[in-house]
C-alpha cells in the first residue's frame, strides 16, 4: 500500500496513519514537519513543479518499499501558503518490525528534502519574504542513504 499526495489542504495526521495501522505490521513510524517561527517567520510558501514533484515523491516511495520490507508508506506534502504551526509534510511507514519502519521513514524525509522539486519562501513579520537556500546538512543526510 502506497499513498503519495501533494495538497493545498491541511494535513490530517490521523487519517494518514489510519491508512497504515491495519496492514498487519508490528511497527508504524512517522515524521511530521511543522512550519516554525524561526527569525520572525510568520508563514511559509511552498511551490512545486506539478507532475515532476509527484513523480519524485512516487519514485522515493517505490525505492523505500523495495529497499525495506514495508507493508505500506504514506507521503503527503503541502504546497501554497502555510502558517506557522501548521503541518507541512507527513511521512509514515509500516513494517513488520521497528527497524525497517524507522529506517524507511528517515530515508524518505531525508531524501525528500533534496530530491523533490519544491521551493520554499519564508514570509517574515516585517512584511518581507525570502527564498530559502538548500542546506548542506540536508545534502549530507540524503547522501548517507545513497551509499
Amino acid at each position: 500500500m502506497k499513498k503519495v499526495a501533494i495538497t493545498v489542504d491541511p494535513i490530517r495526521t490521523s487519517q494518514a496513519l489510519d491508512l497504515l495501522e491495519h496492514l498487519g505490521g508490528g511497527a508504524l513510524a512517522s515524521f511530521t514537519g511543522i512550519a516554525r517561527a524561526d527569525s520572525g517567520v510568520v508563514a511559509l510558501e511552498l511551490e512545486h513543479y506539478p507532475g515532476m514533484t509527484e513523480r519524485n515523491l512516487d519514485a522515493l516511495a517505490d525505492e523505500a518499499m523495495a529497499r525495506w520490507s514495508l507493508l505500506g508508506c504514506v507521503v503527503i506534502h503541502r504546497v501554497g501558503k502555510i502558517a506557522v504551526g501548521e503541518q507541512v509534510v507527513i511521512v509514515a511507514t509500516a513494517a513488520g518490525h521497528r527497524a525497517e519502519a524507522l529506517d524507511a521513514c528517515a530515508f524518505l524525509i531525508d531524501r525528500l528534502k533534496t530530491d523533490a522539486a519544491f521551493w520554499k519562501k519564508e514570509h517574515l513579520d516585517d512584511g518581507s519574504a525570502l527564498w530559502v537556500e538548500a542546506k548542506g546538512t540536508d545534502d549530507a543526510r540524503a547522501d548517507k542513504w545513497r551509499e
